[in-house]
């Protein structure tokens, strides 16, 4: 699924687990409750995209844009999430214990209740 365009899709609860969406269009996606564990959405397009209560833990979105993504009580245990771009994202309640975010951009995000416990931060915007 590399490359793949599944911009608007409804994917709610789908089992995506280990999928390999690297540099794929997923705006606008509806992907609440699915399971993305160690999924490679590295460069991946989610902005916008419905992610709310997902399973992302081990996921790679290295690189990833998610611009207005709803990332509310989103499991992100031990996610790769370097220079990816939040910018306005909500992830409020979000769990990111363990979170690489070197080089994230954070501008606008709404972080109320996140959990950011052991999360790597480093140059983070």
């Amino acid at each position: 699924f590399s490359g793949a365009d599944l911009s608007h899709a409804n994917l709610t609860g789908a089992n995506l687990r280990d999928a390999k969406l690297s540099s794929s269009y997923l705006s606008h996606a509806i992907l609440f409750s699915a399971n993305l564990s160690d999924a490679n959405l590295n460069g991946a397009n989610l902005n916008y995209a419905d992610l709310c209560r997902a399973d992302l833990s081990g996921a790679n979105l290295n690189h990833a844009t998610l611009k207005g993504a709803n990332l509310s009580d989103t499991i992100l245990f031990g996610t790769n999430l370097k220079s990816a771009i939040l910018i306005a994202a909500d992830l409020s309640y979000a769990k990111l214990n363990g979170a690489k975010l070197h080089g994230a951009n954070l501008q606008s995000a709404i972080l109320l209740g996140a959990d950011l416990s052991g999360v790597e931060l480093g140059g983070v915007i």
